[in-house]
């Protein structure tokens, strides 16, 4: 009978196992093979800077997610410790101390840590407006010290520093940026997992349990200033591994790589792709990452875009990118997942159509205004037209309006499609 029981089991082990390490393993051959795919150097260059903001994302997700504290100066640790690593690369390269690049990351994260833990020490005795007031204090204080302690920071201008001259890693001398690539490649995967086990130890739980009900946390026997403080402290480390990593990409590192603006960039990031889940963030990392750099290519005004995506979040998605595709959980166990496929496409193909059509009006509109005089012509997906002749405002308009109203007489037979998605069948599940 126990063999029995033994040999049933093992297999339900092994099936529950492949779960929990499937999404690490293609998450770990994507990383591998993403290079084979987007080959040019500014396709790595774009990735390399998408992989150091996932980890700054996932470590501010830290606080905010798991542990409900709302920070203004968060890009503080990430850029002490991106500082503070390049002063350890400057430092090898003046006094040729052997030192291999792949450790300079863990520098960066234990001096993060360690002002972290010096911040925290007063800052995580309370949370909500308290602590979000003295994260904004805290950021703007350093981010001012940046432009007078000019020894460490290195005034406006900054420092800057030459990883080439760290001691080659098997070989590797990380002359090209496939080598680093895989260097932070390597640390997001070990940072992400790290995070993601912290979230599971009872430190990590019980910040959750602090973030929703402090009291009873307290009743339990557990110190809600604690919980934070180690929540905070572990945040900070893997924020200055963030720091580290930038460093060895960018090799220069200045006062806007810790002002607030910074800290309100990885707020959006991190809101953007869902602060409730984990993977959350690493969505808004990667869909804010794109916009920044790929939509920026093609227009001025990618930062109008990325504000209205981001309000349309907080008012129709709070849980953002990673919320939306959550949402559809039901429907899948319900096997009702297929009878969505229509009502989308007749609903969200023209909203779709809606929204490059207002896209059109808002770069027609920029182009009229700002151009240099006798410049009318202009371009918008691969149709070049006189932004001076209302014809092309006619027919923009036309379309746009016609989306529109398509897109209002589809919704509520969408609304109906996905009520009855979400309700159970009358037999069970």
């Amino acid at each position: 009978m126990s063999n029995q029981a033994t040999n049933t089991a093992s297999p339900m082990r092994a099936g529950l196992l492949s779960i929990t390490y499937m999404p690490w393993i293609i998450a770990g051959v994507l990383l591998l093979i993403l290079p084979f795919i987007f080959t040019n150097n500014s396709s790595i260059t774009i990735m390399n800077q998408m992989w150091i903001t996932v980890i700054f994302a996932l470590a501010y997700n830290m606080l905010l997610g798991q542990g409900g504290m709302l920070s203004f100066g968060h890009a503080v640790y990430m850029g002490l410790g991106g500082f503070f690593c390049m002063h350890v690369m400057n430092y090898v390269e003046d006094f040729g101390v052997a030192f291999p690049l792949p450790l300079l990351p863990l520098f960066g994260g234990l001096f993060g840590m360690g002002f972290a833990m010096l911040i925290g020490s007063f800052s995580t005795t309370g949370a909500g407006t308290r602590f979000a007031m003295i994260s904004l204090g805290v950021g703007e204080l350093i981010a001012a010290c940046s432009i007078i302690i000019v020894a460490f920071f290195g005034g406006e201008e900054g420092i800057s520093g030459d990883r080439t001259y760290g001691l080659p890693f098997f070989g590797i001398e990380f002359l090209k940026q496939i080598e680093v690539y895989y260097l932070i490649s390597f640390w997001l995967m070990v940072s992400a997992v790290l995070m993601y086990l912290f979230s599971r130890t009872p430190v990590g739980r019980m910040a959750n349990a602090v973030r929703d009900n402090p009291e009873r946390a307290a009743f339990l026997g557990y110190s809600a200033r604690w919980v934070r403080f180690y929540s905070f402290a572990a945040s900070g480390f893997f924020c200055g591994i963030a720091g580290g990593l930038f460093a060895i990409n960018y090799e220069i590192l200045t006062e806007e790589n810790l002002n607030a603006a910074s800290s309100g960039v990885i707020l959006l990031v991190t809101f953007l792709g869902g602060v409730g889940f984990f993977f959350g963030p690493i969505i808004g990392a990667i869909a804010f990452t794109l916009l920044q750099t790929v939509l920026s290519l093609e227009t001025e005004l990618w930062a109008f875009y990325a504000g209205s995506l981001f309000l349309a979040t907080v008012m129709f998605f709070p849980g953002g990118l990673a919320g939306l595709m959550m949402m559809h959980v039901p429907a899948m166990r319900f096997g009702k997942l297929g009878t969505l496929t229509m009502p989308y496409v007749k609903t969200l193909l023209p909203g779709l159509i809606a929204m490059f059509g207002a896209a059109c009006l808002v770069e027609m509109t920029f182009h009229y205004r700002h151009a240099a005089t006798g410049d009318n012509e202009m371009t918008l997906f691969w149709t070049t037209f006189d932004s001076h002749s209302i014809v092309p405002w006619i027919i923009v308009f036309a379309v746009t309006a016609v989306a529109i109203w398509i897109t209002r007489k589809t919704a509520p037979a969408l609304k109906e499609a996905w009520g009855e998605a979400n309700t159970p069948p009358k037999g069970g599940v």
